[in-house]
């Protein structure tokens, strides 16, 4: 199990090596240039501009630039931002929080929504209402996230005027749950569509292929009723392929809030990567490449581990 888990450790460090590497060339060998902001003060010389791209280290070359920033990050300094020169890590918890919130109420939506509709239709395989769930969640799949942003700002907010097109809370009024919450659910709902698809067809599979397994026939030869058949046997078996779904979906949740968030206006770390990579801001947008690139792989571990927990076989198989 040790030997596993350092393993794992291993892989994570890799992959976080390769990760910096690549997102920290792409983001300085993309077009532009962070002092372009400040080239357009007036008064501001070319002495200046120098000097400040000095004191931010870009005039150094990119391989000693990427060494600098990479012992200023495992030392625990995740630099400064070129905008407003605050620390990043500052940065990005506050912008974090707003993220989790959309994120997390987007999971709560989609496994509700997504795991009972897969559930309906594993149970009534071949029915109409089967066939439904499935094109329903090709369709989900298939429209860009955005696509339906825009639909859903246009019918809910422009035309029937139910809901806030944007941001979280409304602009000069003060803070409650009630304008919050209502913010809230359409920038959610948006992003919970297409994982709620995806959590339907994996349920509908997994559930479908527990019913299909011998042992299954063998309780009902048994005469168990359908209902100790269902909780017993096959969502206790269909739950283990939910597990790594799981910990894939909530990494795939922070990248689609990019888009969503974008959207809608959300405060979050989405739309502030986004907005650091508008003004070349190259300290943040790496700050939070690396911070959603340690929680997709701290994710994939969990996810390893909760899986051994829940499948007793796959301890007995390790030393």
């Amino acid at each position: 199990m040790t030997d596993a888990f350092v393993s794992r450790l291993a892989r994570m460090a890799v992959t976080l090596a390769i990760v910096s590497v690549t997102g920290f060339l792409l983001l300085h060998l993309a077009p532009g240039d962070p002092l372009a902001q400040f080239a357009l003060s007036p008064g501001m010389t070319a002495t200046q501009l120098g000097s400040m791209r000095h004191q931010m280290g870009l005039d150094a070359a990119l391989p000693l630039q990427y060494l600098r920033w990479l012992g200023a990050l495992l030392t625990g300094d995740w630099g400064r931002s070129f905008r407003d020169h605050q620390p990043v890590l500052t940065i990005i918890l506050g912008h974090l929080g707003a993220t989790l919130e959309l994120a997390g109420t987007a999971a709560l939506l989609a496994i509700w929504t997504g795991a009972a509709a897969g559930l309906y239709g594993a149970f009534r395989q071949g029915s109409r209402a089967d066939h439904l769930i499935t094109i329903a969640s090709i369709i989900l799949l298939s429209i860009p996230t955005f696509w339906f942003g825009l639909v859903f700002i246009s019918l809910f907010s422009v035309r029937l005027g139910w809901l806030p097109s944007g941001n979280i809370h409304t602009v000069g009024a003060p803070f409650s749950p009630a304008d919050y919450l209502k913010h809230l659910i359409l920038p959610a709902t948006v992003l919970a569509l297409a994982s709620a698809a995806t959590w339907s067809r994996y349920t509908r599979n997994a559930v479908a292929d527990v019913l299909g397994q011998d042992f299954i026939r063998t309780a009902r030869a048994k005469g168990l009723s359908p209902r100790k058949i269902r909780s017993r046997h096959v969502l206790r078996n269909a739950l283990l392929p939910m597990i790594t779904l799981a910990g894939l979906q909530f990494p795939t949740l922070l990248s689609g809030a990019l888009v969503t968030e974008t959207v809608f206006t959300w405060p979050g770390i989405g739309r502030l990567f986004l907005d650091s990579l508008e003004y070349r801001d190259y300290p943040v947008a790496m700050g939070i490449l690396m911070f959603s690139a340690v929680l997709a792989t701290a994710g994939s571990i969990v996810t390893d581990a909760l899986y051994t927990v829940a499948d007793p076989r796959l301890r007995q198989a390790r030393p």
